[in-house]
């Protein structure tokens, strides 16, 4: 079977977790805890690329405060439905030195990365550090980081959707879904 089959037989077996109404109200919520934390901080949003970038583009006009954007790109997916090795693509462009730095991501996991990109801030010489995460995956044992805002929490399958992909597609769906088998 080709790659695009595959695909549309991975969406078309996907069972809704999160539909686009309650994904956009969860973005809206964690805005408002975000801007209740650091509206007088002066935070660098870094967006968690690639997952992250539909989260951080529905996040950011929700957000009513000074804030400067910048990316980040640390991947141990690369495609592929399991984890290894973390390759740094890009790093932020933006110094971090005493900087209120956060981190949005689609997805945490394993949280594998997402500690390497902390441990990365603080490195750079970051005041704080802190992270959004659009998905909060219940793995049911101990990560070495945890998000501070959360839009969701959803169960511990392989998702898709508003960020998170199945091999690099269906980032784009308009909602979460489970695959119904991996």
């Amino acid at each position: 079977m080709n790659l695009i089959a595959e695909v549309r037989r991975v969406e078309a077996e996907a069972e809704l977790i999160y539909g686009e109404a309650e994904v956009e109200a969860a973005i809206s919520r964690t805005a408002t805890e975000i801007s209740e934390q650091l509206a007088d901080q002066n935070p660098l949003v870094l967006a968690v690329l690639n997952g992250g970038i539909i989260f951080a583009g529905k996040l950011l006009p929700r957000l009513n405060f000074p804030l400067q954007l910048d990316a980040v790109n640390a991947s141990r997916y690369r495609g592929e439905t399991q984890g290894s090795h973390i390759q740094w693509l890009l790093k932020p462009s933006h110094p971090l030195k005493d900087r209120a730095v956060l981190l949005v991501d689609d997805v945490l996991d394993e949280g594998v990365t997402l500690a390497e990109l902390i441990a990365y801030c603080h490195e750079e010489g970051a005041a704080s550090v802190h992270v959004a995460v659009l998905i909060d995956k219940q793995i049911g044992r101990e990560r070495p980081c945890e998000a501070d805002f959360v839009g969701l929490k959803a169960p511990n399958r392989y998702l898709f959707g508003y960020g998170m992909d199945y091999k690099n597609y269906l980032r784009n769906a308009p909602g979460i879904y489970a695959c119904k088998h991996l």
